[in-house]
């Protein structure tokens, strides 16, 4: 069993993969004593070959033969059965770094395109922590623990004649000296190599994502060309790995073979001068064999070995950029303002300011109408309201407390969305409603369903509720999905509800299902904030803010706003202005 963990990883922050092997300490002390168990054990053969030759064959007693015959076997058998235990220990091992990780990896999964934007592999973590696990769990491992032990054997060639031991001794720096030209010449092809998969990987998503626009508008062929060339790179980095620790595996397997033979050269020639046994030729060719044969194998697993450090260095690099959040103090339930003070925002990643310098003040009770052109910045208020990108300077507070004064699970209870691209999760429809809440109320579920206006679609399907809905809600149409979107982002009752062109794919009944489920939200005294192109979408609301090029051109009472954007007067003096914070938020 694994040792306890004296510590969790996520206490020393920006360290977290080396406090999670650290916390398999003791698993690491046996696999390190289980090596050196074993490595004297490996002794057994030739010492076994030397009496053999030096006091068997001499002597011709057939009971010494039985003798080191059965105290042979006995050894070789426990050292099968500690090389077995060493090599499950690694794979818990493995397995334990993984459990303690897997949880922060997803994390930084969700994380890093809030950060970073969507520019990279997103899974590529993943990968990375698949990488580390795998290297562990393998052969590669113990050739690292099997390499002090290159000194004894040494010693013991050394104890049988000088000769046999300089013989050995050059060969094991020979081999020395390829491990480190491996470890040079494969660390840029691999890393290459993990780049262009990135890319590749990327390419394929975004196809199979499109298939259908793809397919329509012959994008195939197109598409699949620059797949194949990205493709190409990658296979050529990995091949060109592939070709240095396989080209230098076969000269160190040539060249222990070469070692073999010219230890048993050396011991010739010094029997021949009676300097040694017959017995030290065969026993020193096997040791030399055994001192060798950790370098042999970490050559051959040199290529596992230089992605996982790879892979080491990034997660510990991705971890140390998105540190565990502390959960913060729990704050009342809001339930009387939305309070946007001078917010700017940009994606993630990019510099350039999309929103700049909103402010408005919502009550309870209050709906708002974003309107404006396209490119205007109301998506991205709609993401920054919700939390989902953060004010580059201003904030937004529900009732006073910005967003990272709450812990995002707790924040996310008061708050629905439903974006421009509707995204369902496979699962059932109740559980893309419930938000996947494992003890989520069907009373609830149902009357989100209700406050939505899709109770009445989603009873009708195949089987209700329980209907699988597929990846990215595949099995239903873009109209439903919206609708079973919109009663996710009702679920629960939430406080503030952000709801991102919500009527792009409803008909005239769905369009009259939102503006209930807007004016429901109001009626309960929460706050509903309405992205619109369409006008029909404004129906439930009371205020509006018109958006222009990023900036709040006009804010108040619908009415009042309206007419003076039906009249298009000219922002200024006598034209479009933001209402006063005095005047802000009275339905």
């Amino acid at each position: 069993m694994l040792a306890a963990r004296s510590q969790s990883p996520l206490s020393k922050p920006g360290s977290e993969l080396a406090a999670a092997l650290t916390s398999c300490r003791g698993a690491l002390i046996s696999i390190a004593l289980f090596s050196g168990m074993i490595n004297v054990l490996m002794l057994t053969g030739s010492f076994f070959m030397l009496e053999i030759y030096d006091r068997v064959v001499p002597s011709r007693s057939v009971p010494t033969l039985v003798g080191l015959a059965v105290l042979a076997a006995v050894l070789f058998s426990f050292q099968g059965i500690i090389d077995l235990i060493r090599s499950r220990l690694l794979v818990r091992i493995g397995a334990s770094l993984d459990e303690a990780l897997s949880g922060r990896v997803y994390d930084t999964i969700v994380r890093l395109p809030l950060k970073v934007g969507n520019r990279n592999d997103g899974l590529q973590s993943l990968r990375d922590l698949d990488s580390v696990r795998s290297f562990l769990s393998g052969l590669g491992p113990t050739a690292l623990f099997d390499l002090p032990w290159m000194p004894l054997y040494l010693g013991i060639c050394f104890a049988f004649h000088f000769w046999l031991g300089m013989t050995a001794l050059s060969g094991a720096i020979i081999l020395g000296g390829l491990t480190l030209l491996t470890d040079m010449r494969t660390q840029g092809p691999i890393k290459a190599a993990t780049g262009f998969a990135m890319s590749r990987n990327g390419l394929a998503e975004t196809s199979r994502r499109n298939a259908e626009v793809l397919t329509a508008m012959g994008m195939a062929g197109r598409l699949r060309s620059r797949w194949s060339e990205a493709n190409q790179k990658y296979m050529a980095s990995q091949q060109q790995a592939s070709d240095v620790a396989g080209g230098l595996g076969a000269i160190v397997k040539v060249l222990r073979m070469m070692l073999q033979s010219a230890v048993l050269g050396v011991g010739a020639y010094l029997v021949i001068h009676q300097e040694a046994t017959g017995g030290i030729i065969i026993a020193g060719s096997i040791l030399s064999a055994r001192a060798l044969a950790p370098v042999d194998l970490a050559i051959a697993n040199w290529k596992g070995f230089v992605s996982a450090r790879q892979s080491w260095g990034r997660l510990n690099t991705l971890l140390a950029m998105l540190p565990p959040r502390d959960a913060p103090m729990a704050l009342p339930q809001p339930a009387n303002t939305v309070v946007v003070e001078n917010a700017s925002v940009a994606p993630p990643g990019q510099q350039k300011i999309v929103v700049q310098d909103v402010s408005f003040v919502l009550k309870a009770g209050n709906g708002l109408g974003v309107i404006g052109p396209s490119a205007s910045g109301k998506s991205s208020l709609a993401r920054m309201l919700v939390g989902v990108w953060q004010p580059a300077r201003g904030k937004i507070c529900l009732d006073g407390a910005t967003f990272d004064q709450w812990e995002p699970e707790a924040i996310g209870r008061h708050i629905g969305y439903l974006p421009q691209d509707v995204e369902l999760i496979a699962g059932t429809v109740a559980q893309n409603i419930a938000r996947f809440d494992l003890d989520a109320d069907p009373k609830a579920i149902i009357a989100a369903a209700q406050a939505a206006g899709v109770h009445e679609l989603i009873v009708n399907l195949s089987a209700g509720y329980e209907t699988e809905i597929g990846e990215q809600g595949s099995s239903l149409s873009a109209g439903q999905q919206q609708r079973i979107a919109l009663a996710r982002a009702l679920y629960g009752d939430p406080f503030l509800v952000v709801l991102d062109e919500p009527n792009s794919n409803l008909d005239n009944e769905g369009e009259d299902a939102l503006t209930r489920a807007i004016l429901g939200i109001r009626a309960r005294s929460g706050i509903a904030v309405v992205i619109a192109h369409r006008p029909s979408a404004l129906a439930g609301v009371d205020y509006i803010l018109v958006m222009q090029q990023g900036r709040a051109q006009a804010f108040g009472p619908k009415d009042e706003v309206l007419a003076k954007v039906l009249r298009r007067e000219p922002p200024g003096p006598g034209g479009l202005k933001a209402v006063p914070d005095s005047a802000r938020g009275k339905s």
